[in-house]
């Protein structure tokens, strides 16, 4: 029998997981104590490599339709551009960062659940929570207060960064919080002097402004207000961002309309571990970092993907190796932390007080940003595409070009990794052997070839995409020795 899983939180992340978990055949449940979907935009970017993950499912065909595509991200300082990134030379079927309303993602999210017969149960508010060996009991609590405990395999909390799971379980949320205050907003403004395929930041001796244009005539506007106080920061009114803009930006923009503002202070926290026994976090609930490269909302959704096909093939019965569940820590924290890491830099780079050591990262960013390697490392980074598990414990070996946990590229043409209605394994090659392999092994491996990806050569790919091992042909008794670490006893 299927374990049932709990997945708390109905945001992109919690959305995420309860939609991989359901393609799989796991029965799900989502829950959320706020009393209906966000109307507020708040994440805005999806990089290729969330976009890659998610047509597995379908979602990304309809996300692609709903939003911006942006090929460049520009920095500028006064009137002069310090560099260029361009987005739209990497090796991805979606060689573009999306940009549209975190809204809208859900919204999109929501109707593939509902085609699977699964809605988020709003006004749901996790009361309390204990597990034991065999599972995890839940009390939920109604919106008329009104009680019921249920019993779940898995709880799967995605429920922020303000996560009622973490408090129940004692983590900490280890980390700071910077000293600086900030605002954002959503605006329809007229006289933008660059184009809406291109995002902008600005660096400011002031501090810095950021454009993320979701049209043409709609951006998010995000900016620094100066150090934090006492007092809790507020957003700025469209008067007040109308006038950060004309200092620190290029001139000749005209704020029309304000759609949503907020203010808040920048967090860098991580727990020491995402998971606890038959409990995971993900998402915010697990690390939250400046918004500077918008990665967060992607983080999450990678955390989710990434736990999916692990917890399907555990509460399906279909592997009990310990190995597999306890992964998802070793492979997702490591990232971030990274996350944190590199958009820490980023912020601390945008608001440098000093005007010598202004001058100095000015120069310095013009000069490596000119550098194609750096270019290509940088996009890398932001695109996500870069992101690997070279130290997994599930890599085994590789015999080639690419090494055990790196991100296999889709092909063109070719169906995702990881779409089949099971999670299931790619073993790309041909002949007995390979044959031999997917009919030893059908609850594991899709039962197709794929194409070899080097000659005399087998690579696995994990349902996730990112490579398992790889071997010669003539050694295709080392896929089967790993493949059968998987296998539940009969």
């Amino acid at each position: 029998m299927t374990e049932r899983v709990l997945v708390a939180g109905a945001g992109p992340v919690g959305l995420t997981m309860a939609l991989e978990l359901s393609r799989y055949g796991v029965p799900v449940r989502v829950i959320d104590k706020i009393s209906g979907p966000s109307d507020t935009s708040r994440a805005v970017a999806i990089w290729p490599r969330t976009l890659e993950l998610l047509d597995r499912s379908g979602v990304a065909a309809d996300l692609v339709k709903a939003g911006n595509h942006v090929v460049v991200a520009n920095i500028f300082s006064g009137n002069s551009q310090v560099g260029r990134i361009k987005l739209d030379g990497i090796t991805s079927p979606f060689p573009f960062a999306l940009m549209a309303p975190q809204y809208e993602t859900e919204g999109v999210l929501r109707h593939h659940l509902k085609a699977r017969g699964i809605e988020p149960q709003f006004s749901t508010e996790l009361a309390d929570i204990a597990q034991d060996a065999g599972g995890v009991t839940a009390t939920l609590r109604a919106a008329d207060g009104a009680e019921t405990t249920e019993r779940f395999g898995w709880l799967v909390a995605c429920d922020g960064s303000h996560s009622v799971v973490r408090h129940r379980l004692g983590l900490e949320f280890e980390g700071d919080t910077l000293s600086l205050d900030w605002t954002q907003g959503d605006f329809h403004l007229t006289g933008m002097p660059i184009p809406s395929s291109e995002l902008a930041i600005f660096w400011h001796p002031e501090g810095a402004l950021m454009f993320f244009p979701m049209a043409p005539d709609r951006y998010r506007v995000i900016t620094s207000l100066g150090p934090s106080t006492d007092v809790e920061p507020v957003p700025l009114d469209m008067a007040a961002f109308q006038k950060v803009i004309d200092r620190r930006g290029p001139g000749g923009i005209t704020l029309t309309d304000t759609v949503w503002t907020s203010a808040f202070r920048i967090n860098e926290r991580q727990v020491d571990s995402y998971r606890s026994g038959r409990i995971f976090l993900a998402g915010d609930a697990a690390h939250v970092h400046s918004p500077a490269g918008g990665q967060g909302m992607n983080t999450g959704m990678q955390d989710a993907i990434n736990l999916a096909w692990k917890l399907a093939l555990v509460s399906r019965g279909i592997s009990t190796a310990p190995v597999l569940l306890d992964s998802y820590d070793a492979e997702r924290r490591p990232v971030g932390a990274e996350v944190i890491r590199e958009s820490g830099r980023l912020t601390k780079a945008a608001t440098l007080e000093s005007h010598a050591l202004q001058d100095v990262r000015n120069f310095v960013a013009h000069l490596v940003l000119g550098l194609p390697a750096a270019q290509h490392a940088i996009a890398g980074m932001i695109t996500e595409v870069a992101i690997g598990y070279p130290q997994s414990p599930l890599n085994g070996p590789s015999d080639g070009g690419s090494t055990a946990g790196a991100r296999v590229p889709p092909a063109v043409g070719e169906t995702p990794y990881g779409a089949a209605e099971a999670p299931r394994f790619s073993l790309h090659g041909t002949g007995e052997v390979a044959a031999l392999l997917v009919s030893q092994f059908p609850a594991l491996l899709e039962p197709q070839l794929r194409a070899p990806q080097a000659a005399g050569q087998l690579t696995l790919v994990r349902p996730d995409g990112y490579l398992a091992m790889s071997a010669p042909a003539e050694d295709w008794q080392a896929v089967a020795t790993y493949l059968a670490r998987y296998v539940a006893p009969a």
